[in-house]
């Protein structure tokens, strides 16, 4: 078994209320279940470090659901844990996802002794009618404070997602929070266009005409404003959706592009390990259970493969070699250096061009992708067509 650093996904379900546009695994109104639930997930963590032989871990990710809502000793008694069963590199970037209006001096102090050195906080908007619609609690002001307070404590490394795309949002205010935001110079910037879920209480607001659908055609421009405006200010887009000052790029969610190895912990969490793609029981109850039974059994060997049959898992996937180059072109054609030829010869041992040649030359004549120096990237037109590319790479 490989010995190289893996990335960790640490779920907390908990929010003090969930957002209409979210489908994500999360949970409002379950706090009674939060000191169980911490015994679960430190349960699962030293489980799988065992399992794991103490493998390396280079970056750790507290997302969710609402991380900063569960009390700070939590945190610290997780990543003790993580301590304990793992190695944890000396230089692992730990981030921690947080509401703005959970910013406080006294969680920020917490949090920097525990471990935490990257902070990622959910602005979505600066037009405090905006985020009414997306059901956040926080206002614009309170936004920038928390922003603020965050660099008082001495945090080097702090993102900021914004949602872009919304019903009744226009150029003009998408322009002001750019403005309000880049004045602020966060080190990296997370900019999503609103997707409609199914079954969220969002898309039922449009599916009946309470609110607008939202315009792609204005998310477009929306988008090429921020490409034009972030690069003026010294940012520089290494993904379609992310962008960094120098040296500040997202270390853990590169593992995820480059399609590397990561393990995630909680429920509904995913993982690929070992050439497998699973995922953890969504239910945080049954996930509860479901851990103490893992622990209660006695293992016929320390082999990492056992965990399979006792872990918290309710979905497993075989990643044969086919489907793994495809998922590499997927996700690595979504960062600006894009696929290198050299790199994804010396991992499937086949060239690229002769592995899906047709398919990249026909993308080529539709001006969705260029070949220059052994490197394959999205042209621009392509970064807003980015789904029809990628899915001819599983056809």
């Amino acid at each position: 078994m490989t010995k190289e650093p893996i990335a960790l996904y640490i779920h907390i379900p908990f929010c003090e209320t969930k957002c209409p546009y979210c489908d994500f695994n999360t949970y409002a109104s379950i706090e009674s279940l939060i000191p169980t639930y911490v015994d679960a997930l430190t349960t699962e963590i030293s489980l799988w470090g065992t399992a794991l032989g103490k493998r390396s871990i280079a970056t750790i990710f507290f997302g969710g659901g609402t991380p900063s809502y569960l009390p700070h000793k939590h945190i610290q008694r997780l990543l003790n844990t993580v301590r304990s069963t793992f190695y944890l590199d000396p230089d692992a970037e730990i981030t921690l996802e947080s509401n703005p209006d959970d910013i406080t001096e006294e969680r920020l102090g917490a949090w920097h002794a525990a471990g935490i050195n990257r902070l990622s906080i959910g602005v979505q908007s600066l037009d405090d009618d905006l985020l009414k619609i997306l059901g956040r609690r926080h206002t614009a002001s309170e936004a920038k404070n928390a922003f603020l307070l965050a660099r008082k404590a001495g945090l080097k490394n702090i993102n900021l997602d914004l949602m872009y795309g919304l019903p009744h949002q226009s150029s003009t205010q998408w322009q002001q929070t750019l403005t309000d935001i880049l004045t602020l110079k966060p080190d990296h910037l997370s900019i999503y266009c609103l997707t409609l879920e199914a079954g969220t209480p969002l898309e039922a607001l449009i599916q009946k005409n309470a609110l607008p659908d939202p315009d792609p055609d204005l998310a477009a421009d929306m988008y090429e404003l921020t490409e034009l405006m972030t690069e003026h200010e010294g940012y520089q887009q290494y993904e379609i959706s992310n962008w960094s000052l120098p040296g500040h790029t997202c270390r853990h969610n590169l593992v995820y592009w480059h399609n590397e190895s990561y393990l995630g912990v909680g429920p509904g969490a995913h993982s690929y390990l070992l050439g497998t793609r699973f995922g953890n029981i969504r239910s945080p109850r049954r996930y509860i259970q479901c851990v103490k039974a893992w622990a209660s059994h006695t293992p016929d060997s320390t082999e990492a493969q056992d965990s399979f049959r006792f872990a918290p898992i309710e979905n497993i996937e075989a990643i044969n070699p086919r489907l793994e180059m495809g998922e590499s072109m997927i996700l690595g054609l979504r960062l600006t250096e894009g696929i290198s030829g050299a790199r994804f010869k010396e991992r499937f041992g086949v060239p690229l061009m002769k592995q899906f040649g047709s398919t990249i030359r026909e993308l080529i004549y539709l001006g969705l992708l260029q070949w220059a120096t052994e490197q394959l990237t999205l042209t621009p037109r392509g970064r807003l067509l980015g789904n029809e590319v990628f899915q001819r790479f599983l056809s």
